[in-house]
Parts: C-alpha cells; structure tokens; sequence
C-alpha cells in the first residue's frame, strides 16, 4: 500500500473522522485483566459468610448478650462511618459493607456481659480514629475493630477484665467463670479440648468455639478472600512455641492443644490478622508476618500479665507491616540485583 493510500485510510477512520475524539488510551502496571466480583462489597460479604458459623454459635450459648453486643456494635460502626465522612465531606461508603464488618468483628470480640455503652465507644473509635482519620476504607494501618477493642480494654478495664466473664447469669454452667486461658494461667487448670473446639466455654462471645472459627476461615481461604499464609503461619508458629513449652513442662499435649484451641487464637488467625487493608502484599511478607504474631502471642501469653495476646500481637504487627512490605519488594522480571 502507497504512502497516499495509508493517509487516504488514516484520515477515513472512526477516529480521525470530523467531530470525533481520538480514543483514550490507559497506560498503566500490570495486570491489566480484573475481575468486577473481586470488589470491596464481595470481600466484605464473604467475610460476613464466614462469620456466621461463630455468630450462631455465639447467640447459641449467650443468647441475648451476644444479640445485644452485635447490634449495638454494628449499629454503632454505621452511625460513626455515616457521621465521620459526612465530616470530611466525603461521598458515602457504607454500602461497601466494611463498617458492618467492623461491627461484627468488634462485637464477637467483647464479652457478653459489658456494658452497651463500652462496645458503642469502641465502635466509634474503631471507625473514627482506627479508619476515617486515616482517610477510609484501604487507607488506615491498623484494624480499626481491633483499635476499638484496644481503646476499651485499656480504659474499661474491669469491665473488660476476667469480671466480665464471671458475670453472666442466666446461662449454663459451661460458660460461667473465668475463661479457659485465665484458668491455666493463674490457676494452672486444663480445660478439656472437646468443650473449646465446640464452643461450651466463657470467654468473648465470638472466640469460644475454636470449630465454628476454623470452619468460616476455611470458607474464606477457599473463596480467597483471604491469604492462606497468614493463618498457616501463625497456627504454625504458636504450635511450636507451644510444643517446646509442653516437652520442657512435661505436660504430655495439653498445654499444646489449650493454646492452639483457647481463647481467641483461631478469630484472630483467620478474621483479624487477615486483614487485606493492614497485611503485608507479598506471599513472603504474610508469612513473616503471620510468624511475628505468632511469637508475639505466645510472649504475651506465657510472659505478660494477660492471659490472652491476639489483639496486642496483631496490632504491633499491623505497625511493622509498611517495613514488611519494603523487606519484601518483588524484583521486576528481568532486573538484575544491585
């Protein structure tokens, strides 16, 4: 084709004809195929689906009081996202779903017989300081459900503390008293693994049935919402610790497996360290993540004067993971290292 005739056909085009733009083209990383279902809205979704094992068994065993704490948690989640956005001036997300799952989370992590003022607070504080301060959903570094409860642990301490757990009347005797890691810690007392795995325990009303929690995580990696890593690497991690704690106190497997199925090791595993938003990107990353909670955990646990670590744990590493991240900088294909 002659030079005159390329001209003639460029000139013809639907794009270069008169009174048309020329198109628009996109330059940017890889990859350039995605998928719409993979969205906020679908993985907060997913993420409530997962939960749902945990919430059944929650208002099984603490009917009303986990009602009540999961209403007013997520009602309370809503109504701050609604009040800090409008503050900034921002267009509404809360149907992104990410407030209720903050709400949910929160409430699963507080006993049932706190106050409905406690889980408001943390609620508020949670979204507000623990997300919109850091410019919303994908923005803040640490979990806002766990900022919340951290928030209320420390200024409603007793509230919060192990007289939380001894309050609840009105309830069968499995989950009266103190919780099964309080038990062995200060009083040296075993809890049987069939009662923790099914849930027939005191403790957060979320946390107590070790089985309902690995059921909904295994949902939530089959559907790859979240990683596998992080949850693999943690378990992995406290059962060695654990393990080396069992030979040298001669506990024959009792102190390995109350650790791995007590208190809230297997919600916070697989809902709260799992956090997309505050966990390392790369495959690397997760796992040396999931391995510093893990450690985290048990030095807490067998070290502090808390029977329970998670929440500290994943905090602490929710502030190292933009370091984790800068660790573990894939090398562009082709690239040699400097």
């Amino acid at each position: 084709m002659s030079d005159t005739n390329r001209q003639i056909d460029s000139a013809m085009s639907p794009e270069n004809r008169p009174g048309r733009k020329p198109p628009f083209i996109h330059v940017a990383p890889s990859p350039h195929i995605s998928d719409s279902r993979a969205g906020t809205q679908r993985m907060m979704i997913d993420v409530i689906l997962g939960l749902s094992p945990a919430i059944l068994v929650s208002l099984y065993l603490f009917r009303f009081y986990a009602l009540k704490q999961l209403i007013v948690c997520v009602v309370a989640c809503l109504a701050a996202e609604y009040l800090f956005v409008r503050m900034r001036g921002k267009s509404f997300t809360l149907k992104d779903c990410s407030a209720i799952v903050t709400g949910v989370i929160l409430g699963l992590s507080m006993p049932g017989s706190a106050p409905w003022f406690v889980g408001a607070l943390a609620s508020v504080v949670g979204i507000g300081i623990g997300k919109i301060i850091f410019g919303g959903v994908g923005m803040n570094i640490f979990n806002p459900a766990m900022v919340g409860r951290a928030f209320v642990m420390i200024a409603f301490a007793q509230l919060m503390g192990a007289g939380a757990y001894e309050n609840l009347t009105g309830l069968v005797d499995a989950v009266s008293g103190a919780t099964p890691l309080s038990a062995l810690k200060f009083n040296g007392v075993h809890t049987g693994i069939a009662p923790l795995f099914m849930g027939v325990t005191n403790g957060s009303i979320g946390e107590v049935s070790a089985g309902a929690c690995i059921l909904g995580g295994l949902y939530l990696i089959y559907r790859k919402t979240v990683s596998w890593q992080i949850p693999a690497s943690i378990l992995i991690t406290v059962a060695l610790i654990a393990a080396i704690t069992d030979i040298a106190g001669g506990y024959q497997g009792l102190f390995l497996l109350h650790h791995l199925f007590a208190g809230a090791l297997m919600f916070g595993a697989f809902f709260i360290a799992t956090d997309p938003v505050t966990s390392p990107l790369t495959a690397k990353g997760k796992m040396m993540f999931g391995a510093g909670t893990g450690c985290l955990i048990m030095v807490i646990r067998l070290f502090s004067g808390y029977p329970e670590g998670v929440m500290f744990a994943v905090l602490i590493m929710n502030a190292i993971t933009p370091l984790i991240n800068r660790w573990t900088i894939p090398q562009p294909l082709g690239q040699r290292e400097v």
